[in-house]
């Protein structure tokens, strides 16, 4: 089993800029796209909490660039797991550029920090990290790391 969870993108059009590679913003929607599809593919219950009560706030994200990539390039957008918190994870994405011959080029690293909460608008507090996705995120997550003796 892969040590990451891929997303793969093909770049169009509306994603690049005047001089024809691609914008930067693309590449933190692509990791929030990536979020998504893997709590879609591996914990749909917290999709279903999300639409209740659950708030995921992004507390913290990065982007570094190691190459240009333009339209119609293909993407491999691996997340990985590399903290889990109590109230708080934090992934990292490798954009991976998928030639067609079969090479890659790793083109920029981002990072992201999410914690989770719980209440109204107006009184939010921080809410565990849900079960169903610690158990998902297990499989991608650094082999080093212990379950137990979290911090919030």
């Amino acid at each position: 089993m892969a040590d990451h969870f891929e997303y793969r993108h093909v770049v169009g059009f509306e994603e690049t800029n005047l001089v024809g590679n691609v914008y930067y913003v693309n590449y933190l929607r692509w990791q929030g796209r990536c979020r998504e599809m893997f709590l879609s593919a591996h914990a749909p219950e917290v999709l279903a909490d999300i639409l209740a009560d659950l708030k995921l706030f992004t507390l913290k994200v990065d982007c570094e660039f190691f190459a240009e990539i333009s339209v119609f390039d293909e993407l491999s957008i691996r997340m990985r797991l590399t903290e889990l918190r109590r109230t708080q994870l934090e992934f990292t994405f490798d954009y991976v550029r998928l030639d067609p011959e079969g090479s890659e080029r790793l083109v920029a690293r981002g990072r992201q920090r999410v914690a989770f909460m719980r209440g109204p608008n107006t009184a939010t507090v921080p809410a565990p990290v849900p079960e169903p996705l610690v158990r998902a995120l297990e499989a991608y997550a650094p082999s080093s790391r212990p379950r137990t003796g979290w911090s919030a």
